[in-house]
C-alpha cells in the first residue's frame, strides 16, 4: 500500500515543553534549518567585553555620587540611579557569561558522556 506524504512523521511529535530541555538533543521538527548555528560565541564575546565595562561604570558613578554635593548637576539621585542601572546590566552580563560557559562546557563534554547521574 502506497503511503502519501501527509506531513505526518512516524515518530512522536516533539512537545514544546521538551524542545529546549538542557542536556538533551531533541529530534528535528522540520522547521529549523539543518545548518543552524548557535549564537553562544557571540554571547560569550559580548558578555566578556561588557561585564568589565559596566563594572567600571558602576564604580565610576558610585564614586561620583558619593562625592556629589547638594545643588550640583547632575544630582546625587540621578547618579545613584545611573549606578543602579549599570550594576544591573553588569549583573545580567555576568549571569549570561555563566550560562554561556556552562552550555559550552556541556556541549563539549556531551559527546564523551559528560553528564553525571543520568
Amino acid at each position: 500500500m502506497d503511503r502519501k506524504n501527509t506531513g505526518r512523521r512516524d515518530e512522536e511529535p516533539v512537545t514544546r515543553r521538551n524542545s529546549g530541555t538542557i542536556g538533551r538533543r531533541s529530534p528535528r521538527t522540520g522547521t529549523e534549518p539543518v545548518t543552524a548555528r548557535s549564537a553562544l560565541g557571540l554571547r560569550l564575546l559580548l558578555s566578556a567585553v561588557f561585564l568589565p565595562v559596566f563594572v567600571a561604570l558602576t564604580v565610576f558613578f558610585a564614586l561620583w555620587a558619593a562625592d556629589a554635593g547638594p545643588g550640583e548637576s547632575p544630582s546625587r539621585g540621578t547618579l545613584v540611579g545611573t549606578t543602579v542601572v549599570c550594576a544591573v546590566v553588569a549583573l545580567l552580563a555576568a549571569l549570561d557569561l555563566l550560562v554561556v560557559l556552562r552550555r559550552r562546557r556541556r556541549e563539549r563534554g556531551g559527546g564523551r558522556g559528560g553528564r553525571r547521574g543520568g
